[in-house]
């Protein structure tokens, strides 16, 4: 159903050296870069899936309340390791891993980019 998703941010250096580190562990990586933006998928897909974006009128970057980008995990040790290089690299936890009562096997952890954005990883198989 979704073709991509894009986050804001005030300093896209800082955010490409945040993502690099944190999408890695999902098997995500770096595809495209500018000056105004940064793409990510994963190799062997057609198109950048997840963009960091500076604001296309010039505004300054802001996060949504109740908005949030959930990614796709293969194992629990990935949900493990996004967590640990989010945290690593400046992001607010907003929940460690673990299980949530989604289902019986919605494994997630949470956190705040930093600018504010809320990601989540999450594995949805028992591992």
């Amino acid at each position: 159903m979704l073709l991509y998703v894009t986050l804001g941010t005030n300093d896209l250096y800082y955010a490409g050296h945040f993502y690099d580190a944190v999408l890695s562990p999902l098997g995500y990586r770096r595809q495209r870069s500018s000056e105004e933006e940064i793409g990510y998928s994963a190799d062997g897909d057609t198109r950048c899936r997840f963009w960091v974006v500076t604001p296309f009128n010039r505004r300054r970057a802001t996060s949504g309340n109740g908005a949030m980008v959930a990614l796709a995990a293969e194992t629990r040790a990935a949900v493990d390791a996004f967590h640990a290089a989010a945290i690593a690299a400046g992001a607010v936890d907003e929940g460690g891993p673990g299980l949530r009562s989604y289902h019986a096997h919605f494994y997630a952890a949470y956190v705040r980019d930093l600018d504010g954005n809320k990601l989540s990883a999450v594995c949805e198989s028992p591992d």
